[in-house]
């Protein structure tokens, strides 16, 4: 179950990233059919491959196994206005979400 999510992911990661299944086992030093074997579920990384495939794809570990949905358009609106504030702004915003959910 796991070993298809994993295809999955690097799958849709890689398509988001917009780069072929080619050029990104070139691009970390691997042979031109490495990222497709792993997305066809034929081979699995190594631990430290595992890292240079995060790090090509610009996302940690922790997001790579989210196989959660993908956060809805208001919730990426949010998160890029909240990315313009100042810790100042945002330490009186998460006050103010605390107050809200305590009731």
């Amino acid at each position: 179950m796991y070993e298809e999510q994993f295809s999955k992911r690097l799958a849709e990661l890689r398509t988001k990233k917009g780069v072929s299944a080619r050029d990104m086992s070139l691009s970390i030093g691997q042979n031109p059919g490495y990222i497709r074997a792993i997305e066809c579920g034929t081979t699995f990384p190594t631990m430290s491959n595992f890292f240079y495939i995060c790090e090509y794809l610009n996302v940690t570990p922790q997001e790579f196994f989210n196989f959660s949905e993908e956060p809805s358009n208001g919730m990426n609106a949010l998160t890029d206005q909240l990315q313009q504030f100042d810790s100042e702004q945002i330490n009186a915003l998460a006050a103010f979400i605390k107050t809200i959910v305590k009731k």
